[in-house]
């Protein structure tokens, strides 16, 4: 069973790098391009027989470990 989350950072934290994807843009003439929010992608190998107990655990993982609750919201799928 496979895992991907995506981490942000929240809307309120200044995020530098998406800030300067977005203005390189606007200088390469992608002059519609307003804002860049930049991430990160965790795939997960998992040996979780249900689906529901994968769903808890990765919750559990990105509360615990993968994600900064103070800066950084997140989201997950359970893929397989």
């Amino acid at each position: 069973m496979k895992a991907r989350v995506y981490v942000f950072y929240k809307d309120s934290v200044f995020d530098p790098q998406g800030n300067t994807i977005a203005h390189s843009l606007q200088k390469m003439g992608f002059t519609r391009v307003m804002n860049a929010r930049m991430g990160k992608i965790i795939d997960l190998e998992l040996g979780y027989q249900s689906k529901d107990e994968a769903r808890d655990e990765v919750r559990k993982m990105c509360e615990k470990l993968l994600v900064n609750p103070i800066i950084e919201s997140f989201k997950y799928e359970i893929l397989s």
